[in-house]
């Protein structure tokens, strides 16, 4: 089992920036990969970044530019850093990981952009 807890959502206005973290614990041996889906109200639950085990890195095409997404090894932590946001960046954003073929959730953490 892997656990996952995530921080930093909250709210923004247009064009600010905000940095999501989540932590792992647990079976972490054997992580391929992790990264960040987000679901907003009424729409499918998208993939927003990962990164592998090896470092690689993916995001889906209307971030690109805009969020990166980062780990810290010795912390079992995953960063994804939003900046220029956009009020359809507003989502509840869900961590995960992927291990050994099985995914694993945080709890999700909001992120509201607005004026």
């Amino acid at each position: 089992q892997v656990q996952l807890v995530e921080s930093g959502g909250g709210l923004v206005q247009p064009g600010g920036s905000l940095t999501l973290s989540c932590a792992a614990s647990g079976s972490i041996f054997g992580i391929n990969a992790m990264g960040w889906f987000r679901q907003a109200p009424g729409k499918q639950r998208e993939l927003v970044a990962t990164i592998t085990s090896g470092g690689s890195t993916h995001y889906t095409d209307s971030v690109k530019g805009r969020f990166t997404i980062s780990r810290d090894s010795a912390k079992n932590t995953v960063y994804l850093q939003m900046n220029s946001l956009e009020p359809g960046d507003s989502a509840v954003y869900y961590c995960y990981s992927l291990r050994v073929g099985v995914h694993y959730w945080g709890q999700g953490t909001q992120v509201a952009v607005s004026s």
